[in-house]
């Protein structure tokens, strides 16, 4: 019976989504809505030339899953650092050092790893809502 006990409530405990788990489900819902932006049909006279393709760019050397990737992280960051604006305006708080030290961790390694560690600064200050 300990067992069954047991069992019930690490499955207990598996019900609430870890930080990270948070994190990637927003980084995955950015990727999907850059995908419906991307498929997005635009009348013919307001579409963009494709620009000329540089082969030193980091678009050229990426994989389109890398590129996605990479613009989702970059979309959930600006998502968080618009909630920590709107936190400090509201509160008058000064730049949290940890913040500012993840968010400065993220800029130079732009990894699901650094996103978290940022989203971690901001659930200490109770900032997310999600």
């Amino acid at each position: 019976m300990s067992d069954l006990s047991a069992s019930r409530q690490s499955d207990s405990n598996n019900d609430v989504p870890t930080l990270a788990d948070r994190v990637n489900a927003r980084v995955n819902d950015a990727a999907l809505a850059a995908d419906l932006r991307a498929r997005a049909s635009r009348p013919k006279s307001t579409r963009r030339r494709p620009a000329p393709l540089d082969p030193l760019a980091a678009s050229v050397t990426q994989t389109p899953e890398q590129l996605r990737m990479a613009r989702s992280l970059r979309s959930v960051f600006l998502d968080l650092g618009d909630c920590y604006r709107e936190y400090r305006r509201s509160t008058g708080a000064p730049v949290s050092g940890d913040v500012r030290a993840a968010a400065n961790r993220f800029r130079r390694e732009r990894s699901m790893t650094s996103l978290v560690s940022v989203a971690a600064s901001l659930d200490q200050l109770d900032i997310l809502p999600w």
